[in-house]
């Protein structure tokens, strides 16, 4: 069998709302916005089909009804195949551990939940050795510029990206912490009856 081709932060996203729920689209896009992830990923209408196109030519989801609403036009439904379910878990293993990619680790974060909890705190563990080495790193730098003179004015970006990863490790560690002691619901399994009703979450999928 062909190796999947490596997906996309809106493809992730995409194949996540499904584990929820089967639905269209402009679903898709609207728990997308609920859920402020239009500040990650790019939520164009032509992207949206796009991606639900390539993604159902891939075989990680599928075509399960069309429904029409008055006037509007027809609306395709889908739902997640067994081999998306797997490529979002594998794409969020992949990408949660990482510090020097950014936009994908804010993505995988988003998506962190679809992991089992345990899983989340192993990943969690290793980003925070990348981390810690890059704090060091930047604490060091700022103190051989110190040694050698180095005009502060030249140095304010490296104190700000000190200051940063400070705050991202503390940050980090109240996360793990919370799901350590279990204060933090985890998986569509702990999510509240009366709150899965409210947003259409309907699968109960325990990763």
């Amino acid at each position: 069998m062909p190796e999947q081709p490596r997906l996309t932060p809106i493809a992730v996203m995409i194949l996540a709302t499904l584990r929820e729920a089967d639905m269209h689209p402009y679903e898709m896009v609207r728990l997308l916005k609920e859920r402020r992830d239009d500040r990650l990923v790019p939520l164009q209408k032509g992207t949206i089909y796009h991606a639900v196109a390539r993604l159902e030519r891939d075989g990680l989801l599928a075509e399960v009804g069309v429904d029409r609403d008055g006037n509007r036009p027809e609306r395709t439904t889908y739902t997640l195949r067994d081999a998306g379910r797997r490529a979002v878990e594998q794409w969020v293993r992949a990408e949660l551990p990482q510090i020097d990619r950014a936009s994908d680790f804010r993505v995988a974060l988003s998506e962190a939940h679809n992991l089992p909890r345990d899983e989340v705190m192993a990943l969690l563990d290793r980003r925070r050795a990348l981390l810690l080495a890059s704090v060091d790193e930047h604490r060091a730098g700022l103190d051989k510029a110190a040694t050698s003179e180095t005009p502060e004015q030249f140095l304010v970006e490296l104190q700000r990206q000190s200051a940063l990863l400070d705050a991202e490790l503390a940050w980090q560690d109240s996360l793990r912490a919370r799901l350590a002691d279990r204060s933090l619901a985890w998986g569509i399994a702990e999510i509240p009856e009366h709150i899965k009703k409210k947003h259409r979450v309907s699968k109960e999928t325990t990763p």
